[in-house]
């Protein structure tokens, strides 16, 4: 029986018994009052009787960072045993802390990643410190409003850097009772500056300190602690704290952490050798024989097991700006200059997507929006790495906000490589959505065939403009397996080559026909799918098309305008497919879709979250068929589904689709009328200005004008984060 001695600065006295690493252990326990005398004289009288001293909450070093000084009550106390082992928890706290990050983050990816950190105290816990940085946090320090008492002061908006705070900080605790370093929770609350409570993700330090300076709403937060008891856990749950982690093993109770100086003395006590030093080594080894694993606890009940992703849009056109409540006043400067100014916005926090919810497996899920401010064509404007650099501050807030999966939206999953780069830098998973675009895409091509009249498009034809793009391909590869006569058109007429001998090699028997521009082969075309990135140019002319001939516009901004295709009232263009998520589904943000609708890419990002599949699935240009059936699969599974046909921003009701199927038939009755209104048609179109993704190019503004309302801007986004609370 190995026995152990642990003295604490409270009150009180207790004995007991417990089995460490094989070894049975009589424990005491002795409160000395913060009495540096009291602790001396039980020391002494210990000193041979037991096997290993634990000062707990009496240390004799003071670490804040990689600055140490010595306290001078607890280094005397430290070397007044002769036989005994006397050990205040800093051989083993920094290690523990460190490791304990570690299992933690395994056990909940990205808790920590990318977090903003408040250290109260730093003091002692340079594990924590240290291992939380290694998971891309910021860490500040409130260290000295808790240690000197300072006031209230409302300057202090985010704590103290370590360089600001170290060396004061040890230099005048050095001589502290002991008393002062523990920061008691169990002392009345006192009144500090809520400002870096405001500002941290993560509240992490002693569970006492935290209890009594902390402000009474912690909502969201997660406590990383040492330990906490029932009391503590009590406390923050009812100040709304989200998750509470502790780091050290229970050895008295699986459930419960132990004290780093308690945990230190065991290791003392039943080391092999009682001879062996007490350095890093020898408590290496005797840790690797712990079994244990850091608890995390969720206090909110609500906020338990959901899977969280984050999905990034942009604005289409200037109507987002303008209606983005922080930036209404927008609509009074020239259209040109706030266009060009938004783009060098950095990514803003817009939104949350909540009630997502997996009738199969019952899984819930939760998204975060984040915008960026540059229009597509300002992306195509700037080189590919201005969208990059952008992306890749999206991808850091969205840790921050706990994201294990990030999406692309409309023009920022083609930019350059299509995710690719991203991903490679991102420290979540990344994905462009493609792979459920097409799937959705053709579902409700699928269904508009149909409603048109075509219940055989096996006996069609299709035609893919932007046949060689990410998205235009493998719909291109997939239609041949369906329809098996399809039209590839695109501006890259080498790339189209291989298309053909691929789809050829692929589906046996498929008619495949190449070309450079639509008009001269979509007159025998019954399904059009458009899926270019082409800006200032018209990709298509409606009036060359057949009589019911369905378009399926899967470009964002659309690749087909609204006046065009008023003038061909027998043709049904619709957008890609949307989504319904399972679930009550409320989208916290406005991104031009009806209640609980939202684009398939962000419906992709939302249903890998639900299944688990935090991974990079659709990058690159080259996307997999075997993918998109994958995916598709895994949207039966969930019950998502195709949300309504929609054409520019409406439902198509049965009434419209009647009108269409009327008109389109008296044209075909009719072939001189059809020819009369072809002609027409194709007049009037080629009349129009071309536009750019629906945008007119406009000249841009002054470098004066630019700088203006680029600090307007700046404030407005400003303005915005600080509303938002984020």
């Amino acid at each position: 029986m190995r026995r152990v001695l642990v003295l604490h600065p409270g009150a009180g006295e207790t004995t007991g018994s417990l089995s460490f690493l094989n070894h049975e252990v009589e424990l005491h326990t002795l409160g000395v009052e913060d009495d540096p005398e009291r602790a001396a004289a039980a020391i002494r009288e210990a000193d041979g009787v037991f096997d290993a001293i634990g000062l707990e909450g009496l240390p004799a070093v003071l670490e804040l960072g990689t600055s140490r000084r010595t306290h001078r009550d607890g280094a005397r106390l430290r070397s007044l045993a002769r036989r005994t082992p006397v050990v205040d928890g800093s051989g083993v706290r920094a290690g523990l802390e460190r490791w304990a990050v570690i299992l933690a983050s395994r056990q909940q990816p990205g808790i920590f990643s990318r977090k903003r950190v408040l250290m109260v105290p730093g003091l002692n816990h340079t594990g924590i410190a240290d291992g939380l940085a290694r998971q891309g946090a910021t860490l500040r320090f409130a260290d000295p409003l808790l240690f000197f008492s300072l006031p209230d002061l409302p300057g202090v908006g985010q704590g103290w850097t370590l360089d600001q705070v170290a060396e004061p900080t040890l230099k005048r605790l050095e001589g502290a009772p002991f008393g002062a370093l523990s920061l008691n929770g169990a002392a009345p609350r006192e009144s500090v500056s809520a400002g870096p409570f405001r500002w941290a993700d993560v509240v992490a330090g002693d569970v006492g300190a935290i209890r009594r300076y902390a402000p009474s709403d912690l909502r969201r937060k997660t406590i990383v602690v040492e330990r906490a008891g029932p009391e503590d856990i009590e406390d923050l749950a009812a100040r709304g704290a989200a998750i509470l982690v502790t780091l050290m093993p229970g050895v008295e109770d699986p459930d419960e952490a132990s004290s780093a100086a308690l945990i230190e003395a065991l290791l003392a006590a039943v080391r092999p050798d009682p001879e062996s030093p007490l350095d890093e080594d020898t408590y290496l080894n005797l840790l690797a024989e712990l079994d244990w694993q850091p608890s995390v606890r969720y206090l909110q009940p609500e906020e338990a097991g959901i899977h969280r992703f984050a999905f990034v849009i942009h604005p289409l056109n200037l109507g987002f700006i303008h209606r983005h409540p922080p930036f209404w006043w927008t609509r009074f400067l020239p259209d040109g200059l706030v266009e060009a100014v938004a783009a060098h916005v950095p990514p803003m926090y817009v939104g949350k997507i909540r009630g997502g919810e997996s009738p199969q497996t019952g899984q819930r899920i939760e998204g975060h929006l984040i915008s960026l401010g540059a229009t597509p064509r300002q992306m195509l404007r700037h080189d590919e790495h201005f969208t990059y650099a952008r992306l890749n501050q999206a991808a850091r807030l969205a840790e921050r906000l706990g994201a294990r999966i990030l999406g692309l939206g409309a023009f920022t999953s083609v930019v350059g490589d299509a995710g690719v780069t991203v991903a490679h830098e991102a420290g979540i998973a990344v994905t462009s959505g493609n792979s459920l675009t097409v799937a959705a895409t053709l579902e409700a091509a699928k269904q508009a065939v149909r409603l048109m009249g075509h219940d055989d498009l096996s006996r069609g034809r299709a035609m893919v403009v932007g046949a060689t793009g990410s998205i235009g391909s493998v719909c291109a590869r997939l239609l041949a397996q369906a329809v098996r006569d399809v039209v590839l058109v695109s501006i890259e007429p080498e790339k189209l080559i291989d298309l053909k001998r691929r789809i050829e090699e692929e589906t046996p028997g498929a008619r495949v026909a190449i070309g450079t521009r639509a008009n001269d082969l979509v007159g025998d075309c019954d399904l059009v799918v458009t899926a270019t990135s082409a800006f200032g140019q018209r990709v298509l002319n409606l009036g060359a098309c057949k009589p019911g001939a369905v378009i399926c516009d899967v470009a964002r901004p659309t690749d087909v305008g609204e006046r065009e295709a008023a003038l061909r009232p027998d043709v049904l263009v619709i957008e890609s497919g949307e989504v319904l998520i399972p679930g009550n589904l409320e989208v916290g943000y406005d991104i031009g879709l009806p209640k609980g609708t939202v684009y398939a890419c962000l419906a992709e990002t939302a249903l890998l979250a639900m299944e688990g599949r935090f991974e990079s699935y659709t990058l690159g240009r080259e996307l997999s068929p075997a993918k998109v059936k994958e995916i598709y699969q895994l949207f039966l599974k969930h019950g998502f589904r195709i949300a309504g046909l929609r054409s520019f921003d409406r439902y198509v009701d049965e009434e419209e689709i009647r009108r269409k199927r009327e008109t389109a038939q008296r044209y075909r009755d009719d072939p001189e009328a059809f020819a009369r209104h072809r002609r027409e048609t194709i007049a009037a179109i080629e009349s129009m200005p071309p536009v750019a993704k629906g945008i007119p190019a406009r000249s841009g503004p002054s470098l004066k004008t630019l700088a203006w309302a680029g600090g307007a801007l700046a404030t407005g986004a400003w303005l915005a984060k600080r509303l938002s609370g984020r």
